[in-house]
């Protein structure tokens, strides 16, 4: 059963609709340096998955298909047909899936920094047991610290604090079930069904979803995809915010309604 998904809706009300969907442990505020040049020329939708910032906290465990429908039902209740999907990390695995599974209601995909398949799960069984005996608040610097490059990290503390806070804020309810669903995301065999124009965004130092294998199996599964690699880790579209942005730009806007 879909839950309301809190959402920030923003821009010209007669633009093209994109809707940016963010990782696990993360708010609409991930999106932020991408508001402003957006909403130029798109209406902006930013999304909070079920069980993070201000959506409902419904029992787990979740799957992906559980988050999409939360989407597809925000989209009828916006009365939107079709959007332009942006999504990163878990955001992308909802894009692939809205993409194959709902094709007609995607105008174009942009998937960051994701996957479709975690060959080895053992990083979401210890992320799961983790939050379970301790909560969310214990993991958030060393979740963090893989979103960033130690570098760029470095130069903005800031940054770092408030993405911590992100992690630390969410419900560990929510965030067990969001780690239950990627531990059995596999959408490999369903890639070749998406027929959106997809645009493949990695970071070249993402310890996360790597480059090899996950954005290239991406690219090579889906019919027409495209790889872009920024000079940045897991969180590209802030780390490299200002050509991620101009991608997202560029791909949505290539591939209106």
């Amino acid at each position: 059963m879909s839950v309301a998904l809190h959402h920030v809706d923003e821009g010209p009300r007669d633009a093209p609709v994109i809707m940016l969907s963010g990782s696990l442990g993360s708010t609409v505020e991930m999106w932020r340096p991408q508001v402003s040049p957006l909403t130029e020329r798109f209406r902006v939708i930013r999304v909070d998955h079920r069980g993070h910032g201000g959506s409902p906290v419904p029992p787990g465990p979740y799957t992906i298909a559980d988050l999409a429908g939360d989407v597809l039902a925000l989209l009828d209740r916006l009365g939107l047909e079709r959007v332009a999907w942006c999504g990163l990390s878990m955001g992308g695995m909802i894009g692939m899936y809205l993409g194959s599974e709902a094709p007609e209601r995607v105008t174009s995909l942009t998937l960051c920094c994701t996957t479709s398949n975690f060959p080895d799960t053992t990083v979401w069984k210890e992320r799961i047991a983790a939050v379970s005996s301790g909560g969310t608040a214990p993991l958030a610097e060393g979740v963090v610290s893989r979103w960033f490059t130690p570098d760029w990290a470095a130069a903005h503390p800031d940054t770092m604090a408030e993405a911590a806070a992100w992690v630390a804020g969410t419900p560990d309810e929510g965030y067990i079930a969001s780690c239950q669903a990627l531990e059995v995301w596999d959408h490999r065999d369903r890639l070749g069904a998406i027929t959106a124009p997809t645009l493949v965004i990695a970071g070249s130092a993402d310890p996360s979803t790597p480059v090899e294998p996950h954005a290239r199996t991406i690219v090579e599964g889906i019919p027409g995809a495209r790889l872009e690699v920024l000079d940045a880790a897991h969180l590209a579209t802030i780390e490299a915010a200002d050509e991620a942005t101009r991608l997202i730009a560029e791909h949505a806007a290539a591939h209106p309604v």
